[in-house]
């Protein structure tokens, strides 16, 4: 098998549209036949074929509200020889757009699983046979690259999960190629630990494949840390090769994570995980404050302990709350607004403010209050759930006007409710 994050999101939409074609036939719908001569010379008789893939082709509509649909689609997408495998299957004119052909390509690789069937059940035997007439007329003379690196903090439950753009999480015992010892384990621990996994075809432009999975692998770690709180990181080494050639390590050049819990991804999460470690790769921002406050808080996540993290946590939360400076004294409100209820601000706004006030005894050196870890690992908790909520759109980039508004409609509904009171002057809220 030369590619297992193709063959798992196939398998996985194979399933998915076997339960819903035999929906259809349960349901009255019936699959048309066609008669056609036997082919024995010395026999006269016909028979009838079941035209599976006209069956098919009628229920297009259906198949794309599956939930395996989106990655099946995207996984053939990156797929270099699609195009040779619709021609192996006397397929033409087909889409030019690399999105509508792997579509068109999943309604024909759907319709060679089940060709000649009419229970539309899935067997080993059928999904294995129509995925290794893809492999073959797809990866003919062609070669792929993959990259490996341990994975530390992070449990999940399935033994492979297939993530979008190549990558995928696989548990070090399930990793089937000869992968060397020392890379399926963890350092100073007795376990297999999980893998990242990174499989293309060749690299972008001319970049080496150090290069390109230093990308890919970074981007899959600011998702992860973004997803959970927990301490992720890589271990010190990375695997990678090419084709059949042997196995060459590479240094990552990341911070081993700090001790902490690893997030747990329970078999009922991992669809969301798919989803947002996808959502975040394609709407993560280059440049701007946004971008830089990311770069921060990777920063803040890989100091040995949540104290050292202040001031890069800080300078993350300035850059997008806080652009009149330090001095303004505006931050601990605006984002106490954006992260309490209105009952809860006031205390959340000023533990915000004290441990604001605590950075320039971390500087200095001085002592500083024994809670600081805890203060600290709150203040990374409101800033990945900032950056979490624009990324996903469910906060306006914006942020600081968000906060501002909300400010602002915080003191006229109290100077409405001390007006009709007829007590004094409000106080301030910021």
């Amino acid at each position: 098998m030369r590619n297992r994050q193709l063959h798992a999101a196939l398998a996985a939409f194979a399933e998915e549209a076997s339960w819903q074609l035999q929906a259809d036939t349960a349901d009255g719908a019936e699959v048309p036949f066609e008669v056609v001569a036997s082919g024995r010379k010395d026999s006269p008789l016909y028979c009838y074929r079941p035209l599976t893939g006209a069956f098919i082709e009628e229920r297009i509509g259906l198949f794309d509200r599956l939930e395996s649909f989106a990655l099946a689609v995207h996984a053939l997408a990156r797929v270099g020889g699609l195009e040779d495998y619709l021609q192996a299957c006397g397929e033409r004119g087909y889409p030019a757009q690399p999105r509508a052909r792997a579509e068109f390509a999943l309604r024909v690789f759907l319709g060679r699983v089940f060709a000649d069937s009419t229970d539309f059940e899935l067997t080993h035997e059928r999904l294995e046979r129509a995925y290794a007439e893809l492999e073959r007329a797809a990866y003919e003379g062609r070669t792929d690259t993959v990259v490996v690196a341990p994975l530390i903090g992070l449990q999940v439950a399935s033994r492979e999960l297939a993530l979008a753009d190549g990558m995928s999480l696989v548990h070090g015992d399930a990793f089937e190629e000869d992968l060397p010892d020392e890379a399926l384990w963890a350092p100073g621990a007795r376990h297999a630990h999980l893998l990242a996994v990174l499989r293309w075809e060749e690299p972008a432009g001319d970049v080496t494949p150090v290069a390109h999975a230093r990308v890919g692998l970074r981007r899959l770690l600011a998702a992860l840390r973004l997803f959970d709180a927990g301490a992720v990181g890589f271990g010190p080494l990375a695997w990678t090769r090419t084709g059949t050639s042997a196995w060459e390590p590479f240094a990552l050049g990341t911070p081993a994570p700090r001790a902490a819990a690893p997030i747990v991804v329970g078999a009922e999460q991992e669809d969301e995980l798919r989803a947002f470690c996808a959502l975040v790769g394609s709407r993560t921002p280059r440049a701007g404050e946004l971008a830089w406050s990311l770069r921060r808080f990777e920063m803040a996540c890989e100091r040995p302990v949540p104290g050292e993290a202040l001031s890069d946590v800080l300078l993350a939360l300035r850059a997008l709350l806080e652009p009149e400076g330090a001095s303004s004294g505006l931050l601990a409100g605006r984002l106490g607004a954006l992260c309490a209820l209105p009952d809860d601000r006031a205390a959340l706004t000023a533990r915000i403010a004290h441990t604001v006030a605590l950075e320039r005894a971390v500087v200095a050196g001085a002592g500083v209050d024994p809670a600081l870890d805890t203060l600290v690992a709150e203040l990374t908790g409101h800033l990945r759930a900032i950056l979490r909520d624009v990324l996903c759109g469910h906060l306006d980039a914006e942020v600081r006007a968000v906060a501002d508004a909300i400010l602002a409609q915080a003191r006229e509904t109290e100077r409405e409710r001390r007006g009709l009171d007829g007590v004094g002057p409000e106080p301030s809220l910021a």
